[in-house]
């Protein structure tokens, strides 16, 4: 008996014990008497929400707003539902509990934000003050039907990222953002109200909206959130994949798209995803956008570098309607083609990059704000806007007019739109493409077509992916850097800084390469068509919008002679030439080599200006004692010379010779510049230079004067222009 009632004591003691710590735990860790009702009760109990509850309740959201959590909750009162159900003739009841889910959730932004902190950006190094403006929310598209270019229809899932190497990462819905403003974060990037209003027309800027909804209460605290109570129903937004789907207007725009830059993908992931949710064995596609394109239209998570990053940038769309669109397709872009079938898929990429930003474009920063291209919108957003929206992924302008990108208007659109230029184009696009199409420069081009390319025996290798290279009167066929770098030094000939608008005259240009072309009556001449005496003549002009295109009947070619060769041509066999008496004393000097025409001391693949003095000035050289000969006839001595002699007239050419510099008398550069000539120490001997248009002076180390005889100068040479002086040139050691 005593041991009974020992253990009915023990286990007295136990059970008073157990409660006490009971009692303990309730206490530590009750939901503290101090904190805000979640949202579910918070809505209840300011009696204005009792329409967006039951769309809560239709949606099956009210225990996880009754529950723990952390959301923003966007919540229309009952004047804005009120206003939503007259304006769509609908009601709660009405609404089916897809309807309302989709409404709820997109009202839902994950994590709890007070208006002070929303327009923050949560970056992977922390938060950044004031750099957004939209907020990923809990609601998504999921699967739906789409058309395959076989006409196909088939179950599919939208990419959730851009380009096709990862269009689609499983367990991320490509959930939907929703669009917010505040005054401090328009403050930080110079906006205005006429920016919030541009887009919703009928609302009021509040320094605080959510889309076209003004904020009439913010930051109510909930135990499991942040309310802002809203004067508008807002329904969840489309991305702009699905906006240019849903209207008619811009199916030529979209068209390119579908047609020639998206695929559809098979994925297990989602498959096996749509298996578990409907219990359907249907095959489903991720569409996939071409990875060159500025952004997948329909990928909701942006750049998706940092898990946030879409909080603070969108993209942006300028989409041209149906008519607009066509007209251009027919004047510009196959204006050689019969239709995008046959077009080079970058003639379309580019023209759909012209119209895309990976970042917002405000519509008072039209012109600052760079598309993929690098180029400003050039639309006016007064006259040429009919549509513009905020979607769940970007903004939207619909418009009527194209983007009229760089590549489709400048010079350089004459050889990339045009098939026959497609050596030339490949040329470019490595070497000048960015250069010629800047619409701030001026340019000439002369056209280099295939055919006439094949003609003179180059070629590009598709399979090699090089350039080739058979010498028209037969020969071995050849490849490699080298021929690449022969065509781009006649491309970088063919192309000259400046516009100018008439060859029918005379005249000399410098190009791009700092080599110079000659024209005459129509004729234009380069240093290798003036060594093959071959006439090239101008076929016909072009005008573009940042200069002229020339189109040839051959290339404008380059020497492979030596500068050597030239002046000695230039000499001639007798004093008939001004040019004979420095030509003599070159080939009797121990700077030339007669077999190859090379003057020791100048290198290939350097710019060169030579001074040449005419035979008067050269007698007067002779009589100074500059040069060998008569001191009291001024014959020269050329032959026979001695060693110090042969001193003198190395050291007298060399002088003549401007280094690392082709000048004209165009008024273009003047200056002190080094000559090939350097004193017994090694320092380089300068001459001064001063180039007017028309007219060139040389001054000397003793300040001595000469002019170039300008009839008888610019003389083309191996990446070299050769001048008559009507005095030498006296350098001092």
């Amino acid at each position: 008996m005593y041991h009974h009632i020992k253990r009915i004591t023990i286990l007295l003691l136990g059970v008073t014990a157990l409660f006490s710590c009971k009692k303990k735990f309730d206490d530590y860790y009750a939901r503290p008497t101090s904190l805000e009702p979640p949202v579910y009760q918070q809505l209840q109990s300011k009696g204005k929400f009792k329409s967006f509850l039951a769309v809560i309740d239709k949606a099956g959201y009210k225990e996880t707003l009754n529950a723990a959590g952390y959301w923003t909750v966007f919540a229309p009162n009952d004047s804005a539902f009120q206003a939503y159900f007259n304006a769509n003739s609908t009601s709660v009841e009405k609404m089916d509990s897809a309807k309302a889910r989709a409404m709820v959730q997109f009202l839902l932004v994950y994590n709890a934000f007070q208006k002070d902190r929303i327009d923050d950006y949560q970056s992977s190094a922390g938060w950044v003050p004031d750099q957004s403006f939209r907020r990923r929310t809990a609601y998504y598209s999921g699967f739906y039907d789409d058309t395959m270019q076989n006409g196909q229809v088939v179950k599919t899932i939208q990419s959730n990222r851009n380009g096709s190497a990862t269009p689609y990462v499983a367990n991320d819905n490509n959930n939907k953002y929703i669009p917010y403003f505040t005054d401090i974060y328009f403050n930080s990037r110079g906006l205005t109200a006429v920016d919030y209003n541009y887009f919703y027309p009928n609302s009021q800027y509040a320094g605080f909206n959510i889309a076209e909804a003004k904020v009439v209460t913010r930051d109510m605290v909930a135990e499991n959130g942040v309310i802002h109570e809203i004067d508008r129903v807002i329904t969840p937004l489309p991305s702009i994949e699905e906006y240019l789907r849903s209207r008619p207007e811009y199916s030529e725009f979209r068209k390119l798209f579908e047609k020639y830059l998206v695929s559809f993908m098979a994925s297990s992931d989602a498959t096996n995803r749509y298996k578990l949710l409907t219990g359907d064995n249907k095959q489903v596609y991720v569409k996939v956008y071409n990875a060159s394109l500025a952004f997948s239209p329909n990928n909701e998570n942006y750049l998706k570098l940092q898990d946030n990053d879409g909080q603070q940038s969108s993209w942006t769309m300028f989409v041209p309607k149906n008519d607009v669109l066509l007209d251009y397709e027919n004047r510009v872009l196959l204006e050689y083609y019969k239709s995008f079938d046959n077009t080079p898929t970058s003639i379309i990429l580019d023209f759909l990059n012209a119209h895309m930003w990976q970042t917002p474009v405000w519509p008072t920063k039209f012109s600052s704000t760079m598309n993929f291209l690098g180029e400003e919108a050039r639309f006016n957003s007064q006259t040429d806007i009919f549509d513009r929206r905020i979607l769940s992924n970007g903004m939207f302008y619909g418009a009527s007019k194209v983007q009229e990108a760089n590549v489709f208007s400048s010079v350089y659109s004459r050889a990339y739109l045009d098939p026959k230029f497609s050596i030339m184009t490949r040329l470019l696009n490595t070497d000048l493409k960015f250069v010629i199409t800047y619409p701030a420069s001026k340019f000439t081009l002369f056209m280099m077509p295939d055919a006439v390319l094949r003609a003179a025996g180059y070629d590009f290798n598709t399979n090699s992916n090089l350039y080739t290279y058979t010498p028209p009167g037969g020969g071995a066929l050849q490849s490699g850097e080298a021929i690449r770098q022969n065509l781009l030094r006649i491309l970088n000939t063919s192309v000259i800084p400046g516009d100018f608008q008439d060859l029918s005259g005379e005249g000399i240009a410098e190009a791009y390469n700092n080599e110079y072309i000659k024209w005459k009556n129509n004729q234009v001449i380069s240093s290798g068509t003036q060594d093959n005496n071959q006439v090239v003549r101008v076929d016909s002009t072009r005008i573009t919008s940042n200069g002229k295109v020339y189109y040839l009947n051959g290339l404008l070619t380059f020497t492979t002679r030596n500068v050597g060769t030239h002046i000695v041509a230039l000499g001639g066999t007798s004093t008939a030439s001004d040019f004979y008496y420095f030509s003599q004393f070159l080939v009797g000097s121990s700077l030339y080599t007669a077999a190859t025409g090379e003057i020791n001391g100048m290198t290939a693949g350097t710019n060169y200006t030579v001074y040449i003095p005419n035979n008067t000035a050269i007698m007067q050289a002779v009589k100074d004692g500059v040069l060998p000969g008569n001191t009291t006839t001024g014959i020269p001595k050329f032959t026979s010379l001695t060693g110090t002699e042969k001193e003198q007239v190395n050291a007298f050419i060399l002088y003549h010779i401007l280094n690392k510099k082709s000048l004209i008398p165009n008024g273009k550069e003047s200056g002190a510049f080094e000559t090939l000539l350097k004193n017994p120490s090694g320092e380089v001997l300068p001459i001064t230079v001063i180039s007017l248009p028309g007219s060139m002076q040389i001054t000397d180390m003793n300040n001595r004067k000469s002019n170039v005889i300008v009839p008888k100068s610019n003389n083309l040479s191996n990446r070299t222009i050769i001048h008559l002086v009507d005095n030498y040139l006296k350098y001092s050691y």
